[in-house]
């Protein structure tokens, strides 16, 4: 049953395709440190502007990335944001810039993190609004972990709907349970870079170093099989209706 807010493109995860591969491309918080052009090597500079030049030509797409814990929505965003153009909008990500930026809804949202509420599905989809708004959102967006909820899809749809917009498609990432523990259990991170790693389907050069850094991988506290088991039974019981919504 297709959702009346999306058209759903269900991708049916290979293992070799989406394991916990590594990145090792500059990001735009790195750039974006760069505050002075001359820092900036000219190889970088060029390249920049050729991909810019590329992505005039790309028609505008917005996406949304549905998956539960583990099937490779994190490895597959920074691939899509190249290969379209696009701004990648993470809601963990987003918080923390609206709450440095300063802005009405960062100060909303960390009065409720600092009196440990949870930060409401107004606020986020008021980020997400913000968000959107910025000049690389300008050709679309791919946005990853929201909606997880159905209350949360029918916000989302209201506010872009106001702004004349809509989701293009949805991109349903399905694997098989049993896989994704075995992923998420065997995963090892790079904390400076975000860079992901697996012991398994993606090791890397040297076990527990990172390859760009040689800087020691971690593991995340939740990266568990007890914890993974109740996050997967919280995504099908509340992420995965909203791909069935009418």
């Amino acid at each position: 049953k297709q959702s009346r807010y999306y058209s759903i493109a269900r991708c049916a995860v290979e293992p070799a395709r989406v394991s916990e591969g590594r990145i090792g491309t500059t990001t735009s918080k790195e750039v974006g440190a760069m505050a002075d052009l001359s820092e900036i090597a000219t190889e970088d500079l060029m390249a920049e502007v050729q991909r810019r030049l590329k992505c005039q030509d790309k028609p505008e797409k917005r996406l949304i990335l549905v998956g539960p814990p583990g099937s490779g929505k994190g490895t597959q965003s920074p691939a899509i944001k190249k290969d379209h153009c696009l701004c990648h909008l993470a809601t963990g990500d987003m918080l923390r810039a609206a709450v440095a930026a300063k802005t009405p809804l960062g100060m909303e949202a960390k009065a409720a993190m600092e009196s440990g509420a949870l930060v409401s599905d107004d606020l986020v989809v008021g980020i997400i609004g913000e968000a959107i708004k910025k000049p690389e959102c300008r050709t679309g967006f791919v946005l990853d972990g929201f909606p997880r909820t159905v209350a949360q899809a029918q916000k989302l749809d209201e506010m872009l709907t106001s702004r004349g917009t809509e989701v293009d498609k949805v991109l349903s990432f399905e694997v098989p349970d049993s896989l994704l523990v075995e992923r998420v259990t065997g995963r090892w991170i790079h904390p400076g870079s975000g860079r992901s790693y697996h012991e398994k389907f993606a090791p890397p050069k040297t076990p527990g170093l990172d390859d760009m850094t040689g800087e020691p991988l971690i593991k995340r506290k939740d990266d568990n099989a007890e914890t993974i088991k109740t996050r997967l039974a919280a995504f099908h019981a509340q992420t995965a209706p909203v791909l069935q919504v009418s």
